[in-house]
């Protein structure tokens, strides 16, 4: 079982680390589709606040795959 701080299991989230990582900005044109399903994504409390955010998780998670593949070379 996953242990969660204490105010985590009241409040039933667990807030996410603070990234100390600079950021850079990308700008990405999609289809109303692609946006209505990152809004469900986001629906669910488990992707982020909003679309961009829910975009951001995903595409993350998918270069993470990549590299455990071996698909990307780590820098």
């Amino acid at each position: 079982m996953l242990a969660l701080p204490e105010e985590s299991r009241k409040n039933g989230f667990v807030a996410r680390q603070r990234n100390d990582l600079p950021t850079q900005e990308l700008r990405v044109s999609t289809t109303p589709q692609v946006i209505a399903l990152l809004r469900s994504l986001v629906a669910t409390g488990l992707y982020g606040k909003n679309p961009a955010e829910a975009a951001e998780r995903i595409l993350a998670e998918k270069l993470r795959q990549l590299r455990a593949e071996g698909a990307t070379e780590k820098k």
